[in-house]
């Protein structure tokens, strides 16, 4: 018999660290190549963790809502003959916790500039926890040193992980409302100043009556509101609205659904017409497939269209599909479908939620015919597309105008004026409209 390690996988660019959740198996419980051991979470998305091979867990490293950096062994699993390469190899401790650190800490589309703060205690000497007990994570200490945060500086932050642990999420509200603070301000208004931030509104007491239930947010709905509330501090928020004659785009979908199911053994939505014409206005109007940092533009090369997706336990997630305008409409639609699908399932990876550039949200799926959606940092617009309604409607002709019933749709598109006028944001919603409008009856697929 031989023994390997499971290990914390790499979660993608910017993960650290991960939350174990669930412990799906028992010390001394075979095991099959594949079947899921345990769930995890991170500060972007949850997933669980398969066994490598076929064996027997022989020892649990750590328990449930511990966390534990990428690369650390989290099981021993007993397996026939030698150890696979499937497996992971053995490594002490020592080492993994001497390993720099290269993970990206900040995107640096969304990196708030900042005004340094001189601290007889700086960052360069954090360890694991604060002199108070507060548990640090590799990615929180990689942040704190890179943006010389003191650790007097970190005892303010009330965290809003798991235990109060601070997520990189508090660290970045942290830094932009540090960002105003005068470079001689005392470390007791830095911590006044904090507690003004967006994530810590939530948290103001509110009187309750006999017979209210009190729910707690879950870790998911945590991260939404403060992502929110940081997006509409950062951003001028402007939205602006078209109404779009889609009834050639719904005679097609009508006309080639049955064969296309038949043909590609799944579904065609109008969700990935509406992402192949937000493609071709981005190609045409760049400037709104950009991110700010500081006083600079950053113009994106990569079209990366995130596809607000609904969970059944009622939040929400946004994968994205990378490089959207390479892809022809089949490939899309199959996109949309395999992201929709897994989203539901909680099999996203964290890749599959990074890297957006531009978010589309449909509202019409809960029968809203338009909505003003708050746009998803560093991203500057998103879309909202309504339901799809027969309304009567005047149809120009050679011959003169008539009435006829079509086929509306209304497109609202939330843009940060800071960067985008409403001449950009106005004609790029429009555009879509158009291209929506003048969908081909007779194209083939």
């Amino acid at each position: 018999m031989a023994e390997i390690e499971l290990t914390m996988p790499k979660m993608g660019e910017s993960v650290a660290e991960a939350t174990i959740t669930k412990w799906l198996k028992a010390e001394g419980e075979s095991i099959e190549a594949e079947e899921p051991i345990l769930e995890i979470a991170t500060d972007k998305v949850d997933s669980e963790i398969p066994a490598p091979e076929d064996g027997v867990i022989k020892k649990i490293l750590f328990n449930e809502d511990e966390v534990v950096k990428v690369g650390d062994a989290i099981a021993i699993i007993e397996i026939d003959g030698e150890s696979s390469a499937n497996g992971s190899t053995p490594s002490s401790k020592d080492e993994i916790q001497n390993e720099t650190t290269n993970n990206t800490v900040l995107n640096e589309s969304s990196k708030p500039s900042v005004v340094e703060v001189s601290s007889a205690t700086t960052s360069a000497t954090l360890t694991k926890s604060t002199p108070s007990g507060k548990f640090l994570s590799p990615l929180v200490r990689s942040i704190a040193t890179k943006e010389s945060i003191s650790t007097s500086e970190l005892e303010s932050i009330k965290g809003s992980g798991l235990n109060e642990r601070i997520t990189k999420d508090d660290l970045i509200v942290f830094i932009e409302n540090r960002g105003t603070i005068n470079q001689t301000t005392s470390n007791e208004n830095v911590a006044q100043a904090t507690q003004k931030a967006p994530s810590q509104q939530l948290q103001q007491v509110v009187s309750t009556d006999s017979g209210d239930e009190i729910i707690q947010m879950d870790r998911m709905r945590k991260l939404i509101a403060d992502h929110m509330t940081m997006s509409k501090s950062t951003s001028a928020h402007v939205t602006s609205f078209v109404e779009a004659d889609v009834t050639n785009m719904v005679m097609w979908r009508n006309k080639i659904k049955n064969s296309y199911i038949e043909r590609e053994g799944e579904k065609i939505t109008f969700t990935p017409i509406i992402m192949e014409a937000v493609a071709k206005a981005i190609k045409e109007m760049p400037m709104i497939n950009v991110s700010v940092n500081g006083d600079t533009i950053i113009k994106k090369k990569h079209i990366n269209l995130g596809m607000a997706t609904a969970l059944p336990s009622g939040n929400l997630i946004v994968p994205v599909i990378k490089d959207a305008d390479q892809k022809n409409l089949v490939g899309l639609s199959k996109a949309v479908n395999d992201l929709a699908n897994r989203a539901r399932n909680n099999k996203l990876s964290p890749d599959e939620i990074q890297g957006g550039t531009f978010t589309v949200t449909n509202v019409g799926t809960f029968g809203n015919v338009m909505g003003t959606p708050i746009i998803n940092q560093p991203q500057v617009a998103i879309m909202a597309v309504g339901a799809i309604r027969k309304k009567p409607a005047v149809i120009e002709t050679p011959y003169g105008d008539t009435i006829g019933v079509r086929h509306m749709m209304f497109l609202s598109l939330s843009y940060d004026h800071r960067v985008v006028d409403g001449s950009l944001g106005g004609s790029f919603v429009q555009r879509v409209g158009k291209i929506l409008e003048e969908f081909d009856l007779n194209r083939e697929i």
